[in-house]
């Protein structure tokens, strides 16, 4: 349904050997609105990070909810990014104690509940 899938890889297994058949582990998280949301795939001679998993969808559930962006490394309870199609008049209902402008597009408030 995804095309999870490359297109030789055919419908089964058969005449596969452990020289072709070696696999990308790929990590799909898709959303309640059916779209791939994440995509991580990983060599099959690497393990998954699954702190980062967690992150991801953590940091997917709250800007869906929220209208924020979480920055590179973000974490659980760190500050968060307000979007840029949050108004100026509308940040100030969502946050009137405030939030840190590093420029004018770039407003960071911390993380909504």
């Amino acid at each position: 349904m995804y095309g999870m899938l490359p297109v030789e890889s055919g419908n089964s297994s058969e005449g596969r050997t452990a020289a072709n058949n070696a696999t990308v582990r790929t990590v799909f998280v898709i959303g309640p609105d059916k779209k791939v949301k994440l995509q991580l795939s990983y060599p099959m001679t690497t393990g998954r990070n699954f702190d980062e998993i967690l992150r991801v969808l953590d940091s997917l559930q709250l800007t869906a909810r929220h209208q924020v962006s979480t920055p590179a490394s973000w974490k659980p309870g760190d500050d968060v990014i307000i979007g840029g199609s949050v108004s100026h008049e509308e940040a100030q209902k969502k946050y009137p104690a405030g939030w840190k402008a590093i420029k004018p597009y770039l407003r960071v408030v911390s993380q909504p509940r």
